[in-house]
């Protein structure tokens, strides 16, 4: 039963639309001041607001946007007098949905409510639905201000047409995306096909994308259908885009563009109704710069392009994908792995993840194999430590200046060991061949604590004396 809140100071006016409602099946609610439908509006939470435009104290316009200001999308018809019609009017482009003239017949009535009722609700699942779509797509992909983004751009992209192209390093969801761009989109109940051009031989792409006919080349015993006619009405992923040669380049842009396909061996076109996305882990623009790719192409597919940033710059998003995992591999190893301790969330947190989100499911895959009594601890990651020769411990990387410096300091000492060596011991003859002064040998020889055969040489065992070469 419908919720309608009825807003008039005229008592008899009230009741007399209460009757009409009421006869209709309509559960009524009464207000007989603005100030009072405010009071009542956010308890009772109507589903449409009968509104007399003319009130003592607050009339029904400022009513109006204080109602609208608790919920938006509520439906309020103003009910006006003959003469106030230009004032009704000017209400709708306020917000309002409609309005009536007093004494309305009941069918006009009815019928603007029934229209404002089924817009709400209408309204409402549409927002239900996104809602549900978000959560869905967060569940997916991560909860990071990054991803968010990209979540709204799948949105607004899935109900269109475009071709589209998602860039993004490998493992970072590309095809997860194209995926569920696919299921938004009008074709959802349509073919939606992937096709990995890494995967199949130069000399067979032609063939697989656009099929083939019977003795079309050695070996085509039977006619083919290729993927895009498989792919029609739907949506087709070309995957690895990167590694489409320049002639499968022009063959897709005469594709995308003529929207025909002619299998290998045969003179008559196939119609085909295809959406393209493509995904490359290459940033496509530099590509198209170092003319490996073309740029008419590009423009062709690229109408709105997804970049997706790799996990190591959303780190917020591991500790959420990794429980949602954790979750996938406890049912799918039929363990009862319910919990990642602080501490194991912490190493996958400074981890740097050059697999990305494909890296981060298979390591919690494993470590969930690892684990016992419900918890993934950081022992059940020794494996990522190890493989990694200690990706976490920073204080072993050194700054390459550091590194230069060690070096340097190095070659120094063992070239100052090789002259005191051919020289057995002699300073003055060490220094000449070094090329450097005396008190710089002696300074050298004790900051390196440098040895000669068996005999550590430091300024000790020498006394101090004037440079000879002064």
């Amino acid at each position: 039963m419908q919720k309608i809140l009825i807003i008039d100071d005229e008592k008899l006016i009230r009741l007399l639309l209460r009757e009409i409602l009421q006869s209709k099946g309509f559960s009524i609610i009464e207000a007989s001041s603005g100030r009072d439908a405010l009071e009542i509006f956010p308890k009772e939470r109507p589903d449409s607001v009968l509104l007399d435009l003319k009130m003592p104290d607050m009339d029904g316009i400022e009513t109006m946007r204080k109602l609208k200001k608790i919920d938006p999308e509520i439906p309020i018809i103003i009910v006006t007098a003959y003469g106030d019609i230009p004032t009704a009017v000017e209400t709708i482009k306020l917000g309002a949905y409609d309005f009536i003239v007093k004494s309305p017949s009941t069918d006009s009535i009815v019928l603007t409510l029934n229209r404002a009722v089924e817009k709400l609700e209408l309204e409402r699942a549409v927002k239900r639905l996104n809602t549900a779509v978000e959560t869905s797509l967060e569940w997916l992909l991560g909860r990071s201000d990054a991803m968010k983004r990209i979540i709204q751009q799948i949105k607004q992209v899935a109900q269109s047409d475009f071709s589209i192209i998602i860039q993004g390093e490998t493992g970072t969801g590309k095809s997860i995306v194209a995926q569920t761009i696919h299921n938004l989109s009008k074709r959802a109940e349509k073919p939606f096909v992937t096709v990995d051009m890494g995967a199949i031989p130069e000399s067979l792409v032609e063939s697989e994308l656009f099929g083939h006919e019977k003795g079309a080349f050695t070996g085509a015993e039977k006619k083919k259908k290729g993927f895009f006619d498989v792919a029609d009405s739907g949506t087709i992923l070309i995957d690895e885009l990167q590694n489409m040669s320049p002639f499968m380049q022009s063959k897709l842009l005469s594709v995308a563009e003529k929207k025909k396909t002619y299998p290998l061996g045969s003179t008559q076109p196939i119609h085909t109704d295809v959406r393209i996305i493509a995904a490359t882990n290459t940033e496509i623009k530099r590509n198209v710069m170092e003319k490996k790719f073309r740029e008419d192409l590009f423009f062709r597919l690229g109408e709105f392009i997804i970049s997706l940033p790799p996990l190591r710059k959303r780190i917020e998003d591991i500790p959420f994908l990794a429980h949602r995992f954790l979750t996938e591999a406890g049912a799918e190893l039929n363990k009862q792995t319910r919990e990642i301790s602080d501490t194991a969330v912490t190493i996958l947190m400074q981890y740097p993840w050059p697999g990305n989100v494909r890296e981060l499911k298979n390591v919690v895959r494993r470590a969930v194999l690892f684990s016992d009594n419900g918890i993934v601890r950081p022992e059940h990651l020794d494996f990522l430590t190890e493989d990694k020769c200690g990706f976490n411990d920073t204080s072993r990387v050194l700054p390459l200046k550091e590194l230069s410096a060690m070096a340097a300091r190095e070659v120094e000492k063992k070239a100052i060991k090789h002259a005191l060596d051919l020289t057995k011991g002699n300073k003055t003859k060490a220094a000449s061949i070094l090329q450097i002064d005396y008190k710089t040998l002696l300074t050298k020889i004790k900051e390196h604590s440098v040895t000669s055969g068996n005999r550590s040489i430091t300024m000790e065992r020498f006394p101090q004396v004037s440079d000879p070469f002064k």
